[in-house]
């Protein structure tokens, strides 16, 4: 079953009590409307029962039409102005006037309101200074106020009766209008924090994937290619302990030193993790293009057949550019120890007027030598595309037509640092 909002209950209950006063002002103006009207057919003008009867009829039917003062404001004013000159109707007249000038539209209708609003003041006006200036119908033997003090009575009472009520009224609405207009400025202002807040939120969400995939990446560009030398180095050790111990043992101490080196590296990552100060993102110690001939010794000493070549005049590029270049060879010779053992692999570093173009190809894997099973989880050539991309380059990744594998990455001239080429 549905709830009902909070909003929804307030405001039929504030419709059900408005609509429970317009019902009981309307049979109080009734009631009084129906009394003057009496009064004035049968003991004034002293007529028979019958228009006795029809004034208390109309009388009560003007009392009741303010039962619609909310919705047609204007016509139970211009019914007080029917009957004011028969001197009932006071309540009529008054609240009628204040609905007027409360409901209605302001400054819209404004020439609405203050006309209907001088034509009650001035028939108020005139009906009392009438009533004040008549002959009694007994002479009395005191003497009448001056006539000055007659009109300034008579406008004292005509303002109370028309002026007041329109005064009030316009307040009133004046009032409600500036409630309503903060109310909306309010739930507007809600909606713009709310909808800020869940942008903060997804901008936060965001930043946290940026984030975990920036880790991701460094872990994987620093664990996998130091294992998978350790893994190549360990399965060539267990092959070749009993034919030749001491190149064994030469195998065993590079394991070691590459243990220690993807240690370093780690603690390095680890470093950067554990900061608590904000900082730009701090990537790991990473070596560069000049670094590339000691990459592909690593892998030529695990048992890979590789070679690098480089061509083009020398020139130097900013530390991420040659960081990520340096990544890229990487990972082309781990994706090589793991599913291209005993396959040719060529390094090609090329400088290029572009740019700086680096590429790892291997042939299609073949030979004596099996491939050592390593795990692959796929991650790091889409790290390798994601940084390139970053930076404005170019990657690919994929076979060559003769059964090898290509990876190659052209980073733009932009990137090179304003410093003269390198001899």
């Amino acid at each position: 079953m549905s709830k009902k909002p909070a909003g929804d209950g307030l405001w039929w209950w504030a419709r059900r009590r408005g609509a429970a006063l317009d019902v009981a002002l309307a049979l109080a103006a009734a009631a009084e409307c129906a009394a003057g009207a009496y009064a004035l057919v049968k003991v004034r003008l002293e007529l028979g029962l019958a228009a006795a009867v029809v004034a208390v009829v109309l009388g009560a039917l003007a009392g009741v039409s303010l039962v619609v003062r909310r919705r047609w404001p204007a016509f139970p004013v211009v019914v007080a102005l029917v009957f004011v000159p028969g001197f009932f109707g006071v309540i009529l007249l008054v609240v009628s006037l204040y609905t007027l000038a409360a409901t209605w539209e302001w400054p819209s209708r404004r020439a609405r309101v203050v006309g209907l609003s001088a034509v009650a003041t001035a028939e108020t006006f005139g009906m009392v200074l009438f009533a004040m200036f008549a002959p009694p119908p007994t002479p009395s033997p005191e003497p009448l106020p001056p006539g000055w003090v007659l009109v300034i009575v008579s406008a004292f009472v005509a303002v109370g009766m028309a002026v007041a009520p329109v005064v009030t009224g316009l307040y009133v609405g004046a009032r409600r209008r500036l409630v309503e207009s903060l109310t909306d400025r309010a739930e507007g202002l809600e909606a713009e924090l709310t909808m800020l807040a869940e942008q903060a939120r997804e901008r936060a969400w965001r930043a946290r994937a940026e984030e975990r995939t920036r880790i991701a990446r460094e872990m994987h560009d620093v664990v996998a290619h130091r294992v998978s030398l350790m893994v190549v180095h360990a399965a060539a050790v267990e092959r070749i302990v009993p034919k030749d111990p001491a190149k064994a043992q030469q195998s065993a101490k590079l394991i070691g030193e590459v243990g220690r080196q993807a240690l370093d590296e780690l603690r390095e990552i680890l470093g950067v993790l554990r900061m608590t100060e904000p900082q730009d993102q701090v990537e790991a110690p990473v070596g560069g293009l000049g670094e590339l001939p000691e990459l592909v010794e690593q892998s030529r000493v695990a048992g890979m057949a590789v070679s690098l070549t480089v061509s083009g005049e020398h020139l130097a590029y900013v530390a991420e550019a040659e960081q990520t270049a340096f990544r890229v060879v990487q990972e082309g010779l781990t994706n090589a120890h793991k599913h291209a053992g005993g396959a040719r692999v060529v390094v090609l570093l090329a400088y290029v007027p572009n740019g700086v173009r680096v590429s790892v190809v291997n042939d299609c894997p073949g030979g004596a030598a099996l491939p050592v099973a390593l795990p692959s989880g796929g991650n790091g050539l889409v790290g390798m595309r994601e940084r390139v991309m970053a930076l404005g380059g170019m990657f690919h990744a994929g076979p060559e037509g003769d059964g090898g594998f290509r990876v190659e990455a052209v980073l733009p001239s932009r990137l090179r640092l304003a410093v003269e080429p390198l001899n």
